[in-house]
């Protein structure tokens, strides 16, 4: 009987041993006490991107030694009571953690911890037109997956380079969970300066689709001119409508040369699953405005489509900008029916020669809840003589800020903005048109009056906030203008700007990219924060991605050799998480860079334009 209970004793001995985890050894004779687990390991779940953290606590004689594995392998450096993974991948679901903790008096091995990463895939986000938004703010507010914390040279690089022909002078698009050929792809859009547009699954690489735009002609040669070079296609941001067609349509312009030397213009719709042209596309661009002798015509040699494309109410807005300053040009914005191409607006802000056109340094016109139209005007013709009721009283708008009503199908400019020093910048080639506008949401003033204000910046480095209910028009003898901030961008502005949280971002050429933090609808004479670094021209067309307001990461482009992309915290330019040249042996350098290019941001990656390939980057695996 006494065995017999010896034996049972040893039995639930083992068993308490067992529910606390392997060991060996109980102490030693010198007194130390060999290792127990006092609390275990618990399960973890996390989103794709996040770390998950494990603990264990453990009684016994110190120094205790620790040693976690996952999936029973030793993971290095990883010896304290706790333990943080990198950012996880999808193929961490499932994984299993436990810890061996020891001294000289034994070892023991905790229970089992699984770890559960939850994809954000359901979730998905489009970006389906310039900066994301008509305001054209750049930000995404939905990112899940990159953070602060795991945006960083070890845990976030290159992942893929797609590979095209031709330069992407657009900002690329993307579509979430799109179905093609019976799948669902999450697809990046890009289109080229070689006339081609081409469909990848941004997870994989694969090309789903590709197309010419050139409708059986060449591309565009640089017109004598060095902007856009060694050919012209595709240069406009495209716009995609997810509602329209059969699946989906990208809307794009391309320009092309015939084999009898004529230049051409076309408004392209194709399907988003199969590339194919929509809707007795494409469409070729043709126009005529009236002028003070009588008409002007649209010459399609004369320009190209450097501005991104605008959707608004069923109608894509196209607008032109000359090749340099080769004479003769205009200012061309024109309307199209998006389901049957049937041109429906014309307008043109500088109808009597000599300029301007519309430049924006590959941004898009802006739009306000009202559908009104915003952007800057390049140097050019601007007429001093004001109609009764404060306009240029030929039409002729050079060098200025304006605000465009699409009412009924009509383009009508409706209010402006120009500069007391107007003609003298414009000729001297210091004019807006290089920047572009951004809409800021509504701020109440110290009056506590709610203003409608929108930013505009250029060559001259100064930043121009204007009332959108009443610009200020022009004025020869001073700028009646909601707020001027002179010099606040030494080197000039040749990029587009961005908006998060109260804060406008601007990257000025040789300049650091500046955040301005808006108080009372006033933008402060001097940044809030900038960067360290410095962009080389054009300077930097930032992009903002965050989950709310939390994790919010500035995205900014390096025009260099090799592109340099850049990720720095938005509370703090001064705080640099990444850039693309941190990681040893060029990991992550991926193709020479470009201007006026803009990253895009969508589901766990970035995407970079360079001039030979789009160069994806997210989370290591």
């Amino acid at each position: 009987m006494t065995r017999s209970l010896a034996i049972l004793s040893g039995l639930l001995l083992l068993l308490l041993l067992a529910g606390c985890g392997s060991s060996s050894n109980s102490g030693g004779g010198d007194g130390t006490q060999a290792p127990s687990i006092a609390t275990q390991p618990t399960n973890q779940a996390v989103t794709l991107g996040q770390t998950a953290t494990f603990s264990v606590a453990a009684n016994g004689t110190a120094p205790l030694s620790y040693q976690w594995q996952k999936n029973n392998a030793n993971i290095s450096g990883a010896t304290s009571a706790t333990y943080t993974t990198p950012a996880t991948v999808q193929s961490d679901n499932g994984s299993v953690f436990h810890v061996a903790v020891s001294n000289s008096a034994g070892s023991v091995t905790s229970g089992n911890a699984t770890l559960t990463v939850n994809s954000t895939q359901t979730a998905g986000v489009d970006v389906t037109t310039y900066k994301n938004d008509l305001s054209r703010t750049g930000l995404n507010p939905n990112e899940t997956a990159l953070t602060n914390s795991n945006v960083n040279s070890s845990s976030f690089g290159l992942l893929r380079t797609l590979t095209v022909t031709g330069k992407v002078d657009a900002q690329p698009l993307y579509l979430s969970q799109l179905s093609i050929g019976g799948a669902t792809h999450n697809v990046v859009f890009v289109a080229t300066e070689h006339d081609m547009v081409y469909a990848f699954d941004s997870d994989t690489g694969a090309t789903l689709w590709s197309v010419s735009v050139a409708n059986g002609d060449s591309t565009s040669d640089a017109r004598g001119c060095n902007q856009v070079t060694p050919e012209i296609g595709v240069s406009d941001t495209p716009v995609i409508d997810r509602s329209a067609g059969p699946h989906g349509v990208i809307y794009l312009g391309a320009m092309s040369k015939d084999s009898q030397g004529n230049y051409h213009h076309r408004l392209h719709a194709l399907d988003v699953a199969t590339g194919a042209e929509l809707f007795g596309g494409p469409k070729e661009i043709t126009a005529t405005f009236p002028n003070s002798s009588g008409q002007t015509t649209f010459a399609p040699g004369q320009y190209k489509e450097r501005p991104g494309l605008v959707l608004l109410n069923g109608i894509i807005y196209m607008s032109f900008s000359s090749h340099c300053d080769a004479e003769p040009y205009t200012a061309w914005i024109l309307g199209y029916n998006e389901n049957t191409l049937a041109q429906s607006a014309v307008l043109n802000l500088g109808p009597n020669g000599g300029g301007p056109s519309i430049w924006m340094s590959e941004g898009a016109p802006a739009v306000d809840s009202s559908g009104n139209l915003y952007l800057l005007t390049a140097n050019g013709l601007f007429d001093t003589t004001l109609n009764a009721s404060g306009f240029p009283s030929q039409g002729d708008y050079g060098n200025s800020f304006v605000k465009i009503s699409t009412a009924n199908n009509t383009l009508t400019v409706v209010d402006y903005f120009a500069m007391s020093n107007e003609v003298s910048e414009s000729n001297g080639d210091v004019d807006l048109g290089s920047g572009s506008a951004l809409l800021l949401p509504d701020f109440t003033d110290s009056s506590n009056t709610v203003r409608h204000l929108a930013v505009g910046a250029g060559k001259d480095g100064n930043i121009y906030v204007v009332n959108r209910d009443n610009m200020g028009k022009f004025n020869a003898s001073s700028n009646n203008v909601w707020q001027e901030l002179s010099n606040a961008l030494p080197g000039g502005i040749w990029s587009t700007p961005a908006y998060f949280n109260n804060t406008v971002y601007y990257g000025a050429v040789d300049g650091p990219l500046r955040a301005f933090a808006i108080s009372s609808a006033k933008l402060p004479s001097s940044p809030t924060s900038q960067t360290g670094s410095s962009f080389t021209y054009p300077g930097t067309a930032p992009a903002i991605s965050a989950n709310g307001t939390s994790n919010a990461i500035v995205w900014a482009h390096e025009n260099t050799n090799p592109a340099v992309l850049h990720a720095f915290d938005a509370t703090n330019l001064t705080n640099e998480l990444y850039n693309s040249n941190q990681a040893v042996n060029g990991r992550d350098q991926c193709g020479p860079g470009n201007k006026f290019i803009t990253p895009t941001i969508a589901d766990g990656k970035v995407f970079l334009a360079t001039t030979t390939s789009v160069c994806v980057y997210g989370l290591l695996p």
